[in-house]
């Protein structure tokens, strides 16, 4: 490792609400217009909310890891630090390559997405048809639309993280007032009856747990989108301590976002009206906002939140992916073409021109395609949690005077069982009859990333010889806050070390 350090080139612009509405909207997304029908009958109403609690458990605590390496190592690239520090060169290759792959999935699925969800608002919008790809009709108006609002987020990304923040202030804003509404009317105007026949699928006790556990091995992939904070950690202002904090809080306002919205829906839409919502638009959700208010228009309402929620992640992963892969080039592990920085906005603007440049084309491919890229890139994620969580546990021991803002209390437990549940993720993929498992064409693109990956590693590694993985760290500035939290986790390690010490004396008497 490197012992030299050098000032950051990025502006420091994000604040604290910036983060937290970068991390929550990006988990929120639009599955809850979506996907809701499917998680009860996955679960039942009772049974999916509580599957999203157990899966919100599991992400609460891989995300207390991420907390603390946050703080203590804010630098760009997040995870690609992290590893480095812990596992080198390789590890840190292997763990920020994977999450690069899930980060342009979600983003070249959300340019499909948008269009799609532009067509349930106005029906006669598919014009121009082209072809079919795996079953889906590409239109000339489908395609336009979802390429041109691709290069619209990579300008706006190219603007400055700033930009990029206050536009997903906005939407992020939209989409949580559209469920706070939905929630707060169903809970005047919803009917018990509706909830009682569907709160559990399954019969028995063991049939209910499983129904459980069946949205609950699906819940994580919903809340992708808290690791883009240690990403652009570089670029947030204000205590460090703060920043671990934030991190945790959008989890948290995920898990509660998603349960709430699932017994609102089960609370006024009966089962019958669930399953004729399904054999129709598929948009349970605003179906139930439709019988709350009793006018067809206002199913728009939730389909605007969820167009809003398309944004959202998008703009997250564009601001995550594209800081990730700065980070490789500037650590000599990809071309470094791709750690410039743009002169006036302080933005790594030539990966972030690549991803865009990626998702306005990927619509060509179809949008089953671009489902088969984002399943791919999940497999990324839940890889590189794992590899993160085990370097939180590697750096308590390897680096014990690292200074932590935001220190984790019982660091094993929460260390041990984020590896655990981590890497259980990442066995769904890939053992058969999981549930979870890549398809054929999945796997192809997971092992094609692989391939380009070990293009890149060894290309680079003969290129740039002992500097490849070449690393330096930045001059951190530390806050009152920070410092004083740092002080007392250094007395209180000092404190349990003294009584180790006395312990053994103790035996050895």
């Amino acid at each position: 490792m490197s012992g030299q350090t050098k000032k950051s080139e990025f502006n420091k612009v994000l604040s604290s609400k910036d983060i937290l509405v970068i991390a929550f909207g990006a988990m929120i997304g639009w599955g809850w217009v979506i996907s809701t029908g499917d998680w009860i009958h996955r679960g039942g109403v009772l049974g999916a909310a509580l599957g999203f609690v157990l899966g919100g458990i599991m992400i609460f605590f891989v995300g207390l890891t991420y907390a603390e390496l946050t703080a203590a190592l804010p630098q760009c690239g997040g995870e690609h630090v992290f590893s480095y520090k812990a596992m080198g060169p390789t590890g840190s290759f292997i763990c920020t390559w994977g999450i690069i792959l899930g980060y342009v999935g979600v983003v070249c699925f959300e340019a499909c997405a948008f269009p799609t969800i532009v067509s349930y608002i106005f029906p006669g919008f598919l014009k121009g048809y082209l072809y079919t790809v795996a079953g889906f009709d590409v239109y000339a108006t489908w395609l336009a639309l979802a390429s041109a609002t691709a290069a619209v987020m990579m300008f706006i990304n190219i603007l400055g993280a700033k930009t990029a923040a206050n536009v997903q202030t906005i939407l992020t804003a939209i989409i949580f007032t559209v469920g706070v509404v939905l929630i707060a009317t169903s809970a005047v105007r919803g009917d018990t009856s509706n909830l009682v026949p569907q709160m559990f699928a399954g019969s028995g006790n063991r049939s209910v747990i499983s129904h459980i556990l069946h949205v609950a091995v699906m819940t994580p992939f919903f809340f992708i989108g808290f690791d883009v904070i240690p990403q652009a950690a570089e670029e947030i202002q204000g205590s460090l301590k703060k920043i671990g904090k934030i991190l945790i809080l959008s989890i948290v306002l995920a898990v509660a976002f998603y349960s709430l919205v699932i017994i609102a829906v089960g609370y006024l839409l009966d089962p019958a009206e669930v399953n004729a919502s399904m054999a129709g638009s598929g948009l349970v959700t605003a179906d139930a906002m439709v019988k709350a208010f009793g006018v067809k228009a206002v199913s728009n309402v939730v389909i605007i939140g969820g167009l809003c929620g398309i944004i959202t992640s998008w703009n997250s992963f564009m601001i995550g992916g594209s800081r990730a892969m700065y980070s490789m080039a500037d650590s000599n592990m990809i071309p470094k073409a791709f750690a410039k920085l743009h002169p006036k906005y302080k933005t790594p603007v030539n990966a972030l021109l690549l991803i865009g440049i990626i998702s306005m084309f990927a619509p060509l491919a179809g949008r089953q395609m671009l489902v088969w890229i984002c399943d791919a890139g999940n497999l990324g994620c839940c890889l590189a949690y794992c590899m993160v969580s085990a370097s939180f546990l590697i750096l308590r021991k390897k680096a014990p005077d690292m200074p932590r803002p935001y220190m984790v209390k019982h660091y094993k437990l929460v260390g041990y069982t984020a590896v655990l549940m981590s890497g259980a993720m990442v066995l769904m993929y890939l053992i058969p009859g999981s549930g979870s498992t890549l398809t054929i064409q999945e796997w192809c693109m997971a092992g094609g990333w692989a391939f380009l990956g070990l293009v890149f590693y060894v290309a680079n590694k003969k290129k740039y010889g002992s500097e490849f993985g070449h690393h330096t760290d930045i001059e951190i500035e530390y806050s009152e806050t920070d410092m004083e939290a740092i002080r007392l986790a250094k007395a209180g390690r000092r404190s349990k070390e003294t009584e180790a010490v006395a312990a053994q004396e103790a035996v050895s008497v």
